[in-house]
Parts: structure tokens; C-alpha cells; sequence
């Protein structure tokens, strides 16, 4: 059967299959999506991140990303404080059992999932993210002018 070129469908049925993946393997960490998301933004980090960047780089909702920290905080992956020099601002940092926990779990994602990126030739990488960018804030722009006539 022939996709519709017209139709962006079989696109989101490709990122939805993505993220399918990705919650399975969150799981088998032990992790809810959100969890996973923020060790791996942690790792990708050295280790400590402020709550405003991970907010900024993962568009979830303040109230999600919260959850998410305070049950790894639970589980003592990770522990929060205010940035250095501020009251306000605060910042996420591995504890010594979540650099062990990342190393076991976060790692061997980060490496499956550039294993599999490197499938692809530098050409068709560069043209993968050039056009889900492109995508993407089109989209955004879509949805931004339909919420605006709705107001």
C-alpha cells in the first residue's frame, strides 16, 4: 500500500511507534517516559542540569517534570538544590547511586539509540534532523495560529 505524501499520517505513526519504544525501555528501567527523559538529559549534561534548561529542552509540563523528579529524588537518583547563587533557582544532580544507576540503564540506551541513529549515512542524519526540524516548527506555527482564532 502506497502512503499518501499529502497526509503527514504515517509520520505520526512512526514518531508514536518511537515513543512506544522508548516508554517500553523506560519501563524495563524501572522508570516512567518523564524519569527516563530526565536521567538521560542529566547524563547528556555531565551529571547536573538546571530545572529551566530540562524544562526547556524536553517541552514537558512543569507539573510533569516535577513528578518525574521528585520520585527519582525518592529513589535517590538524584538530589535538588539551588543553583549556585540563587534562592530561586534550582538545579538536578546525580547522587553517587544514580551516576550507578545511569551507567547501568541510561548508558546502554543513549548507546542503542546512537547505534541505531548511525544506521543511517551522515548524509541521511544531517537530512533527518534538518527536515523533523523543519517539521516541527511548522507545526508549531499551525497550532499556534489555530489557538489564536480560538482566543
Amino acid at each position: 500500500m502506497a502512503a499518501d505524501i499529502d497526509s503527514p499520517a504515517q509520520l505520526d505513526y512512526l514518531y508514536n511507534a518511537a515513543d512506544r519504544l522508548y516508554g517500553q525501555f523506560a519501563r524495563s528501567c524501572g522508570l516512567s517516559s518523564c524519569a527516563y527523559w530526565m536521567l538521560y538529559e542529566l547524563v547528556c549534561a555531565g551529571g547536573t542540569a538546571s530545572l529551566r534548561s530540562i524544562a526547556i529542552a524536553w517541552s514537558y509540563s512543569k507539573q510533569t517534570i516535577n513528578s518525574a523528579l521528585k520520585s527519582l529524588e525518592a529513589r535517590e537518583l538524584i538530589e535538588l538544590s539551588f543553583e549556585p547563587g540563587s534562592r530561586k533557582s534550582k538545579q538536578a544532580s546525580l547522587t553517587p547511586a544514580g551516576v550507578v544507576f545511569a551507567k547501568e540503564n541510561i548508558v546502554p540506551g543513549i548507546e542503542a539509540e546512537r547505534r541505531a541513529f548511525c544506521t543511517l549515512t551522515a548524509d541521511e542524519r544531517a537530512t533527518l534532523l534538518e527536515l523533523a526540524h523543519k517539521y516541527t516548527e511548522a507545526l508549531d506555527v499551525e497550532f499556534t495560529s489555530m489557538n489564536e482564532g480560538r482566543g
